[in-house]
């Protein structure tokens, strides 16, 4: 069995707005993009699909992607599962509360679990935890700093960022 090709590929993709993402392939899906969780079993290749993703990544920094179109493949709890598959839901230029998104996957109570999860993302942007906000309105929490959280939201409300 070849193992090689059940390891997860990655490219590193720099000159971002958002700075340098490591972006992981694996049977045919992307399983990340990161910019700090760099695996340390992993094939470094710029695979067709990474090129896709790159490609739509670049559209959706440019305002011109709404919505992605690539195989997704998170590797998480049936719980985080839940809560990305959630998050995939809130539309373009909205936000959701983190209660909001505890009550979409039946957990009403569950918000700070749901912070977990949303903590955890391995797919960010295209899985988008960032349009997950305090109950009060506030931008907490982000895995890559609230700076990069506002210019993406900013950046899908059509704002200068």
């Amino acid at each position: 069995m070849n193992m090689e090709k059940n390891m997860e590929k990655i490219f590193f993709y720099e000159n971002t707005p958002v700075g340098k993402l490591c972006i992981g392939e694996r049977d045919g899906a992307i399983t990340r993009i990161t910019w700090n969780q760099v695996p340390t079993e992993a094939v470094e290749e710029e695979t067709e699909l990474i090129r896709k993703c790159k490609l739509e990544l670049d559209e959706f920094f440019a305002g011109k992607r709404k919505t992605f179109d690539l195989p997704l493949a998170p590797e998480g709890t049936a719980f985080q599962k839940r809560v990305w598959d959630a998050l995939r839901e809130i539309p373009y230029g909205e936000t959701r509360t983190y209660k909001d998104i505890a009550i979409a996957v039946d957990s009403p109570k569950g918000f700070r679990a749901v912070g977990m999860a949303n903590n955890k993302n391995p797919i960010a942007i295209i899985v988008p935890c960032h349009r997950v906000i305090g109950s009060n309105g506030k931008l907490v929490g982000y895995a890559a700093g609230t700076e990069i959280k506002t210019w993406l939201l900013a950046l899908e409300k059509g704002k200068d960022s």
